[in-house]
């Protein structure tokens, strides 16, 4: 099993228990850093995002069975009053608890089932080699997301591509995809750009990152763009936990060399993922 694996199964099987992110990355054998990227990769959800959604569903389809006392179903849910509960069910669901016990059915409601874990690793991962990446300051087109809305950073590209030309003291001809500043929900920045001499010049509406120096194993993706993600969740439950070595703590990035075309998605890419020892 790899962490995602660990993780869903961890989850299910105590759902009806207080569970925290701490206590699901030492199932997977793994920190916390590294469980919440190795989840988001292999479901598309951080943890406990999915936790909630699926204690919310189990509440549902309580409620639409008929159960009496909310309140009961609410601790069960592991909300501390009706009130909590009834707002957080509203926000996942757009109706009320009281709302679905009386309307007696499922249909209309977006429900988060157990995720079946499925054969999305690649059967071969060509080995990285290793870096010892220097410091880089990247400036170019920021947004923030969480592992739900990143469908968006293909629009993003476009963006950047639109403003590059904006960016000063531009050094090379190199882009960066630079994922940083990621929190325990899975919301992370994503900083789409180039590299720069300094930031001094950079207009307020570009984003900007530093990239300290590190080690960095580094992955190349020589399939389609649209395939990258195969690749991550591979790197993330499959390499990382059986290399010997730890994610760090530091930004980790994708590298588009002059070879990629971002107008056809072909030519490839580097994938650059923060380790240590």
């Amino acid at each position: 099993m790899n962490p995602a694996q660990k993780a869903l199964w961890y989850i299910e099987s105590h759902l009806a228990q207080e569970l925290t992110l701490d206590e699901v990355a030492a199932i997977g054998g793994v920190s916390r850093y590294h469980m919440v990227r190795a989840f988001a990769a292999a479901t598309g959800l951080s943890v406990m995002r999915y936790v909630r959604a699926r204690r919310l569903t189990e509440a549902a389809r309580a409620l639409a069975n008929g159960a009496p006392d909310i309140l009961r179903v609410a601790l069960e849910a592991d909300y501390g009053s009706h009130e909590a509960f009834t707002r957080a069910f509203r926000e996942h669901f757009g109706i009320t608890p009281d709302a679905a016990r009386a309307q007696r059915r499922l249909d209309t409601l977006k429900l988060q089932e157990p995720i079946t874990m499925d054969s999305t690793l690649l059967d071969h991962l060509a080995p990285p080699r290793f870096v010892n990446g220097k410091p880089q300051l990247i400036a170019g087109i920021g947004e923030r997301y969480s592992c739900e809305t990143s469908a968006g950073v293909p629009g993003q590209w476009q963006r950047f591509h639109e403003h590059v030309h904006e960016i000063p003291a531009q050094v090379g001809d190199v882009a960066y995809g630079v994922c940083c500043n990621g929190d325990d929900a899975g919301n992370f920045d994503y900083i789409a750009g180039v590299e720069v001499a300094d930031f001094s010049d950079l207009p307020r509406e570009f984003g900007r990152v530093r990239i300290p120096e590190q080690k960095y194993a580094v992955f190349t993706h020589a399939e389609h763009i649209s395939t990258i993600r195969r690749t991550i969740n591979t790197i993330w439950n499959h390499w990382l936990p059986i290399s010997g070595m730890k994610a760090a703590d530091a930004p980790s990035f994708e590298r588009y060399d002059v070879t990629f075309d971002p107008s056809t998605g072909n030519g490839g890419l580097e994938i650059w993922i923060p380790v240590k020892e």
